[in-house]
């Protein structure tokens, strides 16, 4: 192979790669090398590198030496190939394929048949020995290259093949003759020429050329920078170009071309799984427009490809040892590989596949937990639909990705998107779905097709994004102009009806049906374990569950290797027991304002209004039972676990009365001349105590400095309780938490009133409390500041959902419906700050918190209790900070204990900051 005079090399021959040059060859690159390599039958060809389309999107144009370097490599391929591209009697014709480093199926672009022209297209007709397939692969050449690298409506295109096939009276492509095709292609190439002004490139080399610069440029389309943001793939990577001989499954009956996975994608049982399509091409099977065979067909129609097909896939398997994702064609009896994959999987199979591996001895417990998510748990934790419940089957498809999905009925990703930004849920319905379609997939909560398979491009996005989808629902008829579905009898589903798609068994329900708590929330909810350790083997296998077996002995390899511990976010008894269940190792926030909602908050109401020492003080008084009950149902509930009570940081419009209200109230009042001295003296202090932004007032630490005696009640009623368990064998472990501290004067002046409360409940009840005292660090100048802090403070629970808005400077609570949407859409955040930790900003204050509060005190315990607690991406930098604990709501528990083995096993830091 030519050698490059340059120092940076852009081309890669098939043969100079491997799988573990992703970064520089992309994904599809890469393993055509290795398989390559392993001697598997791959059409011969070249990769053009990622960091050739790094300089074209940055400058506008390719490198200097691309063009060399790829003539060289071409002439190669020619030479290799015995044929010239685009050679009139024997022309040499290539595919240009995308492929970034990681999988964006469909989301960019490919032009096949790359060589074919007026001149050639007899040629190809006399080396096939059929002049259909000649005038098939050119009209194909030109609908493709048109859409994808003129920019012409595809529309067009499928508009004039319908046609074509209605005038010859015929359902499908493959029934259309070489006559038919030929005026089609010519038909084609009227569309381009009125389309785009020039007529349909004949030159060979122009062809790629432009083909190769569509593919660079699909790298900033529409969707596939939709789809990087919705999985969180980083834009500056750029993608590769893969040149590739074409190889032909339209030959005849003895050609095809087909997608296998090593296992199933949607189960993770093992198997043969797939589809093929005969005489077909390309594209033809992931775009779903024709139905498939499934793959264990191909024993019968050609059992020496299919026999070496099942070692390939073995061969395969075992090398990247994971389930692997195959195309393939067959041209005239002959396999040839065109691609392989690390599959998409669903969140079961993922779980089921990670342990059959371990159990297969192809990888240790350290790897299968870097082959599962918290994402993924988080979805076999979504309830499915109820067996017992009355339903009125519509028909039934491919379960293609597993999950309950209720909606209603939308026909196009448009209204998908416009219905569900208005707060409706909707099912996407459509004959096949394609790249265009993935805004209204991301949309919708599930996605079902008349057409297609498990292998097409609903099912493997859908699989991908973790939607549920039912595919190749054949006998559902999807009119998309009309906007209506029928199904069989005679029953016609209108835009706007409610339907409900089941993934797992691939059944369509008209109506809402039922749904339960999955089988993997039922084992959580059986875990009466006193600790975060596993339930026992026995027990998950008495569920008699394959999924729930998988996850329990995932959970268990995550337990064995975590460092950070697993809190939960739990304000009452109820909450506190179901966490345990779910494996907290604690309580890391409980909200204590929580408590005074309801009948309670007209309590609060009178403290904070009150004029004298006596009105407060029968206040407090009223308060503090309650309160004290509150604590010890919650320390029994937790008994031997630490309890984190947040002293009460409401937000003060939140316990006073509606000024607007009681405004109204004191103006009739004083028309009908009633007495309202009362009211008066109510809007009087409501008035005094208003303020306009109330999340940035008179809240936590700042309320229990002005209310004298309040905090106090508090620390007594938590230190009673404790004292109560205590008495009673019980073994509570309560820890005190400050909220809102800007600076250490604040935490020292409540500090010492509650060490004075303690030591008086102590020696009252004859107890030794060991009750500890800390902060909530969700001020930035708490975080900038946390040396001081530390001083008068035995830990840190980070606050990062009110750091976040203090940073930001934007509320949580108003974003979402302002600018938030624009932002995500321009790739200002690619995710919600809210919902993933903003490392740079955030983040940076946190890490530099926890360094500065252990220089002071190397002890200092420090957790995190914002709901970031719960995100996998956010544990992981937890975990690599070095803080001792997350805490979050009780059902994304089980998320944070996963992603903490999962950090864990990574090895990436954290180990301990002191």
């Amino acid at each position: 192979m030519p050698e490059t005079t340059d120092q940076q090399k852009f081309v890669y021959d098939f043969t100079e790669g491997n799988k573990d040059l992703k970064d520089l060859l992309g994904g599809k690159g890469a393993n055509l090398a290795e398989m390559t390599n392993l001697g598997l039958p791959v059409p011969p060809g070249f990769t053009i590198t990622t960091e050739a389309c790094k300089v074209y999107l940055e400058s506008g144009t390719e490198p200097v030496a691309l063009r060399d370097e790829v003539s060289a490599h071409l002439d190669a391929l020619e030479k290799q190939m015995g044929k010239k591209l685009g050679q009139a009697d024997d022309p040499l014709l290539v595919s240009v394929r995308s492929g970034a480093k990681f999988s964006m199926p469909g989301m960019m672009d490919t032009v096949l048949n790359i060589g074919l022209s007026d001149a050639s297209v007899a040629g190809l007709a006399a080396q096939a020995g059929g002049e259909r397939f000649a005038w098939d692969s050119y009209r194909r050449l030109i609908q493709m290259f048109g859409k994808t690298v003129l920019g012409v409506d595809g529309d067009l295109f499928e508009e004039a093949l319908d046609e074509a096939k209605r005038a010859k009276g015929v359902t499908t492509d493959v029934e259309l003759d070489a006559a038919d095709l030929q005026r089609l292609v010519e038909e084609f190439k009227g569309i381009v020429a009125k389309e785009t002004g020039r007529d349909f490139p004949q030159e060979p080399r122009e062809q790629m050329d432009l083909a190769i610069r569509a593919v660079f440029d699909s790298w900033n389309g529409d969707r596939a920078k939709l789809y990087r943001r919705q999985e969180r793939i980083p834009g500056d990577l750029g993608t590769a170009v893969n040149i590739c001989s074409m190889v032909f499954g339209n030959l005849g009956p003895d050609s095809g071309t087909g997608v296998a996975f090593t296992r199933d994608p949607a189960s993770g049982h093992q198997g043969v799984y797939g589809d093929y399509l005969q005489n077909a091409q390309g594209e033809d099977v992931v775009a779903g427009i024709r139905n498939t065979v499934p793959l264990a067909d191909l024993e019968r129609i050609d059992k020496a490809s299919y026999d070496q097909l099942m070692q390939i896939m073995e061969t395969l398997e075992t090398h990247y040892k994971d389930l692997c994702d195959i195309e393939f064609t067959i041209e005239r009896g002959k396999l040839w590989m065109l691609q392989t994959r690390i599959g998409k999987r669903t969140a079961g199979a993922a779980f089921r596949i990670a342990t059959q591996l371990v159990d297969q001895g192809l990888i240790d417990e350290a790897e299968a937990l870097q082959r599962v998510t918290g994402g993924q748990l988080a979805q076999l934790m979504f309830p499915r639909f109820d067996d017992k419940a009355k339903t009125e089957l519509l028909g039934r498809g491919i379960a293609a990705s597993p999950g309950a999905a209720v909606g209603k009925a939308v026909f196009d990703s448009y209204t998908a998107v416009k219905w569900s930004r208005s707060g409706e849920k909707v099912i996407l319905i459509r004959r096949e779905t394609n790249p265009d379609d993935l805004d209204g997939m991301i949309a919708s909560e599930g996605i079902l097709t008349s057409r297609g398979g498990k292998t097409s491009h609903a099912a493997v996005v859908a699989r991908g994004m973790g939607k549920t989808c039912v595919c190749g629902a054949e006998e559902l008829e999807v009119d998309t102009k009309r906007r209506r579905m029928t199904a069989p009898g005679g029953v016609v589903i209108e835009e706007g009806e409610v339907v409900s798609i089941d993934g797992s068994t691939g059944k369509v329900y008209l109506g809402e049906v039922p749904v339960v708590p999955s089988p993997v929330v039922e084992y959580f909810e059986g875990r009466m374990q006193a600790d975060a350790a596993a339930v026992s083997d026995e027990a998950a296998a008495a569920a008699g569950d394959e999924l729930v077996q998988a996850v329990h002995r995932m959970m268990s390899y995550a337990d064995g290797k975590r460092r950070l511990q697993v809190r939960a976010n739990a304000d009452n008894a109820e909450d506190a027991a179901r966490a345990r269940r779910f494996g907290a190792q604690g309580i890391g926030l409980c909200r204590t304002e929580h408590m005074f909602l309801g009948e309670r908050r007209e309590m609060v109401e009178r403290l904070i209004l009150a004029d004298t020492e006596d009105e407060r003080d029968e206040a407090l008084g009223a308060l503090l039972p309650l309160q004290k009950a509150d604590f010890v149902e919650l320390f029994e509930a937790m008994d031997g676990l630490p309890v984190t009570v947040r002293l009460l940081d409401p937000p003060l419009h939140e316990f006073l009365p509606d000024i607007t209200e009681l405004s109204v109230r004191v103006a009739l009042a004083e028309a009908r001349r009633e007495p309202h001295e009362n009211e008066l003296r109510l809007l009087q202090a409501v008035h005094k105590l208003h303020e306009q932004n109330p999340m940035l007032g008179l809240r936590g630490v700042r309320l229990g400095l002005v209310i004298p005696g309040l905090f106090a009640m508090q620390v007594r009623a938590i230190a009673e309780a404790a004292a109560e368990r205590a008495t009673a064998g019980g073994d509570p472990r309560a820890e005190i938490m400050i909220p809102l501290v800007g600076t250490v004067q604040e935490l020292e002046i409540v500090r010492e009133e509650a060490e004075r409360v303690i030591a008086e409940v102590e020696q009252a009840t004859g107890t030794d409390l060991r009750l500890t005292l800390g902060t909530m660090i969700e001020l930035p100048r708490a975080a900038l500041t946390a040396g001081q802090i530390a001083e008068a403070a035995e830990f840190f629970s980070f606050g990062t959902n009110d750091l976040t808005q203090t940073v930001w400077g934007f509320s949580r609570d108003d974003v979402e419906a302002s600018f938030f949407t624009a932002y995500l859409e321009k790739g200002i955040f690619g995710v919600s700050p809210f919902e993933t930790i903003d490392k740079d900003g955030v983040g940076s204050l946190v890490r530099a918190a926890a360094q500065a509060g252990r220089a002071t005190r190397p002890d200092l315990k420090l957790g995190v209790c914002g709901e970031h607690g719960g995100d996998p991406e956010s544990v992981h930098f937890f975990h690599e900070v070095g803080l001792d604990y997350v805490s979050c709501s009780p059902f994304r528990i089980p998320v944070a204990r996963l992603e903490a083995g999962r950090a864990a096993a990574l090895g990436n830091g954290g180990s301990d900051s002191r």
